[in-house]
């Protein structure tokens, strides 16, 4: 595949497997999964290390790496036989223990989250990155792009603060309680903001600032 058909087969998994609320009918896509396997097929053989020039840009670079990361995981839900809940995958073995080639290299899922990703330094790909659980951001329609990856981030971070399951605030008890991907990375969000509270203001509206 060529990196435009690559980018549009994974586009065609997302618009008709995915639905407006970020749920995947996992059902339907095993059994027409044939764009979904292709591109898992070319993110194990092409990336920053097999071709280099293709990756040049960052955004572009970045781009290519939620999205393989999402479609790995989605791939790994297939490969590990649907759970009857996505709030039982276990996690040891999705993350640690399954391998996937990623650009001819065989590694994890948490190895390629924790090792190559996150050393990007863009702590909004926490709100972009699917690990398919309930708990996992919502998972957009479309893929992510180079030319509007920015955009595209700052729209899934405003979207994460602004769901009340990540962000809840108790007046009675002058208390906030945030989604527990802030309490697993505190060092990336904590780089650009004095505190997690003061993090969460950056992505919501003046009439939704926390206290």
């Amino acid at each position: 595949l060529t990196p435009e058909q690559a980018e549009k087969a994974w586009g065609r998994v997302l618009k008709e497997f995915v639905n407006e609320k970020g749920e995947v009918s996992f059902k339907k896509l095993s059994q027409k999964r044939g764009d979904l396997d292709n591109y898992v097929a070319y993110v194990a053989k092409v990336g920053p290390k097999t071709k280099p020039a293709q990756f040049s840009n960052p955004s572009i670079l970045l781009a290519h790496y939620l999205n393989s990361y999402n479609a790995l995981s989605m791939y790994n839900i297939l490969d590990s036989e649907i759970p009857e809940s996505l709030s039982g995958l276990k996690k040891v073995k999705f993350f640690y223990f399954k391998k996937f080639v990623i650009d001819g290299v065989e590694m994890s899922l948490y190895a390629y989250e924790n090792d190559i990703i996150r050393k990007v330094g863009e702590e909004r790909v926490h709100f972009a990155l699917n690990c398919m659980s309930k708990g996992c951001p919502k998972l957009p329609r479309v893929p992510f792009s180079g030319k509007n990856l920015d955009k595209e981030l700052a729209e899934q971070a405003r979207f994460f603060f602004s769901e009340e399951r990540n962000v809840k605030v108790d007046e009675k008890e002058k208390k906030v309680y945030l989604s527990e991907i802030l309490d697993f990375f505190p060092k990336d969000f904590l780089a650009k903001a004095p505190n997690l509270i003061a993090y969460a203001n950056r992505h919501r509206s003046p009439a939704q600032k926390l206290p």
